[in-house]
């Protein structure tokens, strides 16, 4: 059984800075992630908001970008599903679909996965006009009408893509307001493709072979139609990634895992970062900020446990 310093579960913004930052102190840096390394940052069209890039890139040029980085000062990648993780003595083991590693260390950078609607149609509906990526689908409905449920951040910059390819998108949400940031949530508001209706839900989706149309409740009235649509498009919230971290793992209510400062979790050597971890502000900037802490104090830990602290 091959022994890290250090593993890091998930290959998003978070893990890749991990990564850097792990490689960087010397350890032996492992990546292991079962999709595309980059996680949500796929996703973006254009991240125009990250400090020191002035000009928008597409979040998988970063991404790329940032694995290369990580590869150039050491870490190693590794494609698998992770399928469990728990502490031996000083040591961590690893389950993966290829076989058993240890570690010294551990950092769950999982990210959380998109949370649906859960209204009737949907997910018989999913890949035939109901989607939860509007830059992976939204090509596919150009020139038609589409639907986009949900009123934070990822939910508005979605519109917004899906604006540039349809005269018409119907954004709705639950909410008298959008919880976005308000330059994103203005954006929105001042596009004149996007109709926004607050105060409304789906109550079905509707369609035999692919979406027709979705069945709109407005909370106030009370009053149900049906909007004719080609495509929906779900943005409402995540749900964190834990299922092979250990059970005891404290969390929040949402199930996000609970860290302090220094992002370990309440097990000793296990470390939480990005998306899984629970904050308040979830942005690729907050991601890689926690995977950079998490792999500095996952480097002073080992220090500890092998009596190298520095006193």
């Amino acid at each position: 059984m091959e022994l890290y310093d250090l593993i890091i579960l998930g290959g998003g913004a978070a893990g890749l800075s991990a990564a850097q930052y792990g490689a960087r102190a010397n350890l032996k840096t492992l990546v292991i992630e079962e999709m595309a390394h980059g996680g949500q940052a796929l996703l973006i069209d254009k991240l125009e908001n990250y400090p020191g890039l002035p000009e928008p890139v597409d979040g998988y040029a970063w991404s790329e970008t940032m694995r290369a980085q990580a590869e150039g000062f050491g870490a190693s990648f590794m494609s698998s599903t992770v399928s469990a993780v728990r502490k031996e003595g000083d040591l961590f083991v690893i389950e993966t679909g290829d076989g058993q590693l240890s570690a010294k260390a551990v950092i769950a950078a999982t990210g959380a996965k998109h949370r649906h609607l859960g209204a009737k149609g949907e997910e018989e509906l999913a890949g035939r006009g109901v989607s939860y990526c509007a830059t992976c689908d939204g090509p596919f409905f150009k020139g038609k009408r589409m639907i986009v449920v949900g009123g934070g951040d990822a939910a508005c910059d979605e519109a917004m893509f899906l604006s540039k390819l349809a005269d018409k998108v119907i954004m709705v949400h639950r909410k008298d307001r959008f919880r976005a940031q308000k330059a994103v949530a203005a954006r929105v508001l001042s596009n004149p493709r996007i109709e926004v209706r607050f105060e409304t839900v789906v109550e079905e989706i509707k369609g035999e072979k692919s979406v027709a149309a979705a069945a709109l409740r407005n909370l106030k009235s009370g009053e149900v139609g049906d909007e004719p649509a080609s495509a929906v498009f779900v943005f409402v919230g995540s749900i964190p990634q834990t299922g092979s971290l250990p059970a005891e793992l404290k969390k929040d209510d949402s199930g996000s895992i609970l860290t302090d400062d220094r992002m370990e979790t309440s097990i000793a050597g296990l470390f939480a970062a990005g998306d899984v971890r629970s904050t308040p502000f979830r942005q690729v900037i907050t991601a890689v900020s926690d995977g950079a802490v998490a792999a500095h104090c996952a480097a002073q830990y080992i220090d500890g446990i092998e009596g190298k602290a520095y006193l």
